[in-house]
């Protein structure tokens, strides 16, 4: 019952000093490497139990004291702090030692946002990622990470970031040409990939032409594209407006084959525009 006591409240203390002292029958190291070999030697004599008891572990020994113990690659894998106890026939002796992660890194949590956007955007592209051990502990140890963005445009962004507290972010622009482009981390021998759909932006420099198509007007766009010279895909939706006097008439028309066209009734002396979003282009005053 003191044994089961003494654990109760060594485990609210959580990383607290413990109520014992870490005793001269016991030599504990100052810490192991996750899923590492390591000892603990015993003094006296007689027979004794040990307890070792961590983050969701907690392992048991008979032991023969003045004997050191042995424990085997793989005993204790999640890092934090331990709690070790040795009883006998006395008062239950006891110390701690903390688990650390172990050494290179083994995989990578990466979170890449957005999956999509347009091309041409100042630091639009974030990349965070958390460094884990092979035993999927975070290594809050500073380690490197590199990132990379690389596409179409041929023009790859790099930047290395050190972790801290087991996290490294970094933000890119989206890059001049539409695509797919590869968001590449690595860390150690651990690598991850994520890909990022870059889209055309918003139409730029937008005109259009206007003649007669028997009793209609036939209007039509030049090649829409981007600010960068990226197609704007189909299916983008220009407005076309006819203004004479105070009537209005107007025409939502979707792009095909990178252009839009469509035929309408308009006045003579009518004034003719063409929009596509917030993005205006040419005006033609309608005259036969």
């Amino acid at each position: 019952m003191r044994l089961l006591a003494f654990f109760a409240s060594g485990l609210a203390l959580g990383v607290a000093p413990l109520a014992f002292a870490q005793s001269g029958n016991l030599t504990l190291p100052k810490a192991v490497e996750a899923g590492a070999a390591f000892s603990i030697a015993t003094a006296g004599s007689g027979k004794a139990t040990l307890y070792i008891a961590g983050l969701g572990q907690v392992v048991k020994r008979q032991v023969d004291l003045g004997q050191t113990v042995n424990f085997p690659v793989g005993t204790l894998y999640s890092a934090g702090r331990y709690v070790v106890v040795l009883q006998g026939d006395q008062e239950p002796e006891s110390g701690e030692f903390d688990v650390v992660p172990a050494k290179g890194v083994a995989e990578l949590s990466f979170l890449a946002r957005p999956s999509r956007l347009p091309v041409g955007l100042h630091d639009a592209i974030t990349g965070a990622v958390y460094v884990f051990d092979a035993y999927k502990n975070l290594m809050v140890a500073p380690t490197p990470v590199s990132f990379e963005l690389s596409g179409p445009s041929g023009a790859a962004q790099k930047r290395t970031v050190v972790t801290r507290f087991g996290a490294a972010w970094t933000e890119f622009d989206s890059t001049a040409r539409q695509g797919a482009d590869k968001f590449v981390a690595n860390a150690g021998a651990a690598s991850t990939r994520r890909v990022i759909s870059q889209v055309p932006g918003d139409p730029c420099g937008l005109t259009m032409t206007a003649k007669r198509d028997g009793k209609q007007v036939e209007l039509q766009t030049a090649p829409i594209r981007d600010c960068s010279g990226n197609p704007v895909p189909d299916g983008e939706v220009v407005t076309f407006t006819a203004s004479f006097g105070d009537d209005q008439s107007t025409a939502d028309v979707p792009i095909k084959g990178g252009i839009a066209k469509i035929d309408m009734p308009i006045q003579d002396g009518a004034l003719i525009s063409v929009a596509s979003g917030v993005v205006m282009g040419n005006q033609i005053r309608w005259e036969k």
